[in-house]
């Protein structure tokens, strides 16, 4: 079956158009929460693609995640041929003092083994710690295996504005930066939009529903109490306290609602809406362990968010706290409570590829 055309499209380059919503798949990951079962990850990816949601996001950290859509695309050939499927190249954190280009090629070669294509369309390259030093020579590895045809764009995920100011002078062609964005935390302001308008790279942001606080089921509900059921919800749980009370959360939420309401569609929607909108964005990243949400998810390409609404959603924003600061200091703050939930030795287990 054919893709859903009416799905909302990008161009993040020329000859690499993406569905605007993308299948995030980091809830699929190995440890996020309870396991999924292979079957259904795989029927949800049908449907997904079907449904006109073309782009998925993965990471090479992402255990088993790779190798389930690699699964799905030799399971369903004619869906494939319409699926984007952008990486991420993620070296653990040991690895980085001796980081070596045959570290960045065997993940990328590992990945286009998994995924089981010739060449990734897009590989998002990440770094931990910016005291250790070699990110813009690790990304000029990066570059190289574009040229070598084993790439076909390059992207970052979660540096800052000097960070990639950096990278994009040390001449690295950028596709898109991949960061956290949303109605509760509006760091990629701080600079990063201006710094992408002047580039001409697309944001595609993650954390749009702050890893499902921002649905209805929230909605009049207590703060929960902990251990919550997954890592995502660990995550943005520290988020919503960076923005302010609960207090203020369920207050976002009720605005939410009524926009939803008033449009005939739900809170989550409106909050997709909202980052899909702003400057520079090019997607919204929306985690999907299932498709329990895609039918409602199919509602928010005809969504048209008005000055009222836009208005009412930024009265609570300016009553926000925070987050404050750059893209993802926060969560580079040594010992700080955003760094030590962070798991930065997944990727190669702690040593180099050779």
């Amino acid at each position: 079956m054919a893709a859903n055309t009416n799905a909302e499209r990008v161009d993040l380059a020329p000859d690499l158009s993406v569905s605007r919503i993308t299948k995030g798949n980091w809830q699929l990951a190995q440890r996020h929460g309870p396991e999924v079962e292979r079957e259904v990850a795989i029927e949800d990816m049908r449907r997904f693609v079907e449904a006109g949601f073309t782009n998925f996001d993965c990471a090479d950290h992402y255990v088993q995640v790779e190798e389930l859509i690699g699964e799905f695309r030799t399971r369903y050939p004619d869906l494939a041929k319409q699926l984007t499927v952008q990486t991420k190249v993620v070296p653990d954190r040991d690895v980085l003092p001796r980081i070596k280009k045959a570290d960045i090629e065997f993940v990328v070669d590992r990945a286009i083994k998994r995924l089981g294509v010739e060449v990734l369309d897009l590989a998002q390259f990440h770094w931990w710690d910016y005291d250790v030093p070699g990110y813009v020579e690790a990304m000029g590895w990066m570059q190289d295996l574009k040229k070598e045809g084993k790439l076909r764009y390059v992207g970052t995920t979660n540096f800052d504005c000097q960070r990639m100011s950096e990278i994009i002078e040390s001449g690295v062609e950028i596709t898109s930066h991949q960061l956290q964005y949303s109605v509760i935390d509006r760091r990629p302001e701080h600079g990063m939009v201006a710094l992408a308008e002047k580039h001409g790279f697309g944001l595609q942001c993650y954390g749009v529903v702050a890893g499902g606080f921002l649905s209805p089921k929230y909605l009049g509900a207590a703060d929960p109490a902990a251990p919550l059921a997954n890592r995502s919800l660990v995550k943005y749980r520290l988020i919503l306290d960076e923005f302010g009370p609960w207090s203020l959360f369920q207050e976002m939420l009720t605005v939410l609602a009524a926009v939803g309401e008033k449009h005939g569609t739900n809170l989550s929607n409106v909050a997709i809406r909202y980052v899909l909108d702003k400057p520079q964005v090019a997607t919204a990243i929306v985690g999907a362990k299932t498709a329990e949400h895609l039918e409602a998810l199919k509602a928010v390409a005809s969504l048209k968010l008005d000055a009222d609404d836009r208005a009412a959603i930024e009265a609570v924003i300016a009553k926000g706290a925070g987050p404050e600061g750059d893209c993802y200091a926060l969560e580079r703050v040594p010992g700080g409570r955003h760094t030590t939930i962070m798991w930065t030795n997944q990727n190669l287990k702690g040593v180099g590829a050779r």
